[in-house]
């Protein structure tokens, strides 16, 4: 069949069958196909829908369109977390420590930032020396010695994801749940897991701001794993407000280690705990989600969780003494304070601006060339729902300088409303789908 008829077919509404499917990602590691033609395919894509067979059978083939990574010289079941990405979402950093303490093999291939949300790998490296970009056989090598390893998606992990999202990018097809689903789950299930447990957020600072959204793509995601052979569930967590109380790079990187050393905000505490233990039923060393939990626990308060982000930082090249002394991690130059305009409650956070306005004080990226500087972020200081005086601190701005932080503690500012009445409370967890 010709490339064309495909497209055909696909604009007609009717479904593709796997090898029609198979030859759609194949185009897109050929220079025979041109872009035109693939963007064409992805807008009936995006216009008609895809099946849950098609969605399915199109993860299959972008996972296999480059390496799939084999642990099974490794002892014990491989599962890893994915998030659809937040705003103060630093769970990946205490949750895979912790995961491995309790005996679960963690090959965690993260991402950079995106948009108004930061990226593990871009916190990870706010630890001096540390190294993200590691090859195959490297990123084996530390998995194999640590139970563990944190670090970018190489070149040959589905490499069909790459061209079919950069050219979603810039032809409005980018918002297609098939689409997303399978460039999610493409790229994780070439981890070669066992298991996977996705935090899908919803809300003013996540990509799905609707729970209805949220939890459409989740269904997705899991019954496109189950299909694909890994077990997979799915969390839907608020993304409302920031998660913990540190936005930023350094500062996130701080706060995850307070919560391996047993501490930190409770919301963070909370969603490392659950999605750790689910991490750990999917890995067989938890018989319930509350049993997993309670190892997740156990692992926070006797030091071996942190004693493993130890492990992996010194195998990844960095520095360790940063997990016993966060101050070594790079510090602001001046922090701003954002005091309440009146009295009343906190109701509600635009997380996106609060997001935007750590990028615009250097701690993003607008193109693909800046420099991330890892000083800079948030303090938030209040919750939704907690009552505040006239004058009191919701945040602290951290800033390269006293201009940059003026200027971001206005937008931070206008982007937390303080009403007369208390809002309806939001759980931090919304709903499982299995």
């Amino acid at each position: 069949m010709r490339f064309v008829d495909i497209i055909k077919k696909k604009r007609d509404g009717l479904s593709l069958t796997a090898s029609e499917i198979d030859a759609v990602v194949r185009a897109t590691l050929s220079d025979d196909v041109p872009d035109y033609q693939i963007t064409a395919f992805l807008m009936a894509a995006f216009l008609k829908g895809m099946s849950p067979d098609e969605r399915g059978w199109l993860t299959h083939a972008m996972t296999h369109s480059g390496d799939v990574l084999d642990f099974s010289h490794i002892d014990g079941k491989k599962v890893d977390k994915h998030s659809t990405g937040g705003v103060g979402d630093k769970v990946s950093l205490c949750l895979a420590p912790a995961v491995a303490a309790c005996g679960v093999i963690v090959p965690m291939v993260s991402g950079r930032g995106l948009g108004h949300t930061g990226g593990t790998l871009d916190k990870l490296e706010s630890i001096p020396g540390l190294q993200t970009r590691l090859s195959t056989e490297r990123f084996k090598e530390v998995v194999q010695s640590c139970g563990m390893a944190l670090a970018g998606q190489s070149a040959d992990i589905a490499p069909a994801d790459k061209r079919l999202y950069a050219l979603r990018d810039v032809t409005g097809t980018v918002e297609s749940l098939p689409l997303i689903t399978a460039s999610i789950m493409s790229k994780k299930l070439a981890e070669g897991l066992d298991g996977l447990v996705l935090d899908v957020k919803a809300g003013s600072g996540a990509f799905m701001k609707t729970r209805n959204d949220a939890r459409s793509l989740a269904k997705a995601l899991v019954d496109t794993g189950k299909r694909c052979g890994v077990a997979t569930t799915a969390f839907i967590t608020d993304m409302g407000q920031p998660l913990g109380k540190a936005v930023g790079h350094a500062n996130e990187m701080a706060e995850a280690i307070a919560v391996l050393q047993g501490g930190g905000p409770a919301d963070l505490v909370e969603i490392t705990e659950i999605l750790g233990g689910e991490m750990c039923v999917l890995g067989g060393v938890a018989t319930s989600l509350a049993d997993g939990r309670a190892q997740m626990r156990a692992v926070l308060d006797d030091g071996s969780a942190l004693e493993k982000l130890k492990e992996v930082v010194a195998a990844q090249d960095g520095d360790p003494s940063v997990c016993d002394n966060p101050a070594l991690l790079a510090q602001p130059n001046v922090s701003v304070p954002v005091k309440a305009q009146r009295s009343g409650y906190v109701c509600d956070f635009n997380t996106a601006a609060m997001g935007m306005a750590v990028i615009g004080m250097g701690g993003g990226r607008n193109t693909t060339a800046d420099i991330i500087d890892p000083s800079v972020g948030l303090l938030v200081e209040v919750n939704r729902g907690d009552s505040v005086e006239a004058g009191q601190v919701l945040c602290w701005v951290q800033a390269p300088n006293q201009t940059q932080g003026d200027h971001a503690s206005m937008l931070v500012g206008n982007a937390i409303r303080i009403d007369d009445n208390a809002p309806t409370h939001v759980p931090l967890v919304m709903e499982e789908i299995r």
